[in-house]
């Protein structure tokens, strides 16, 4: 999901295809700063949805909403599973 999309349903089918999958989050927190973390997409909501990252010895839940998604300050990318 590399392209700025407006149709939020299509956002949010493409979101809930990811639902439990392992998948790396870019997050634009303006002024060219950007953080990227993997995460688990954990629970959707009708206006937001939330992942669950493990840092470290501790877990975190983050909660981001379509729109960041629609506008491109949210970027999910899935991560290829190997087969070791």
């Amino acid at each position: 999901m590399r392209s700025v999309n407006y149709n939020q349903k299509l956002v949010v089918q493409q979101i809930q295809a990811l639902k439990g999958e392992k998948v790396e989050l870019s997050i634009n927190k303006g002024r060219k700063k950007i953080e990227t973390f993997f995460a688990v997409i954990q629970t959707l909501y009708p206006r937001i949805f939330t992942v669950s990252l493990n840092d470290g010895n501790e877990n975190a839940t983050k909660t981001y909403s379509y729109s960041e998604v629609m506008c491109g300050d949210v970027v999910i990318k899935p991560v290829q599973k190997t087969d070791a």
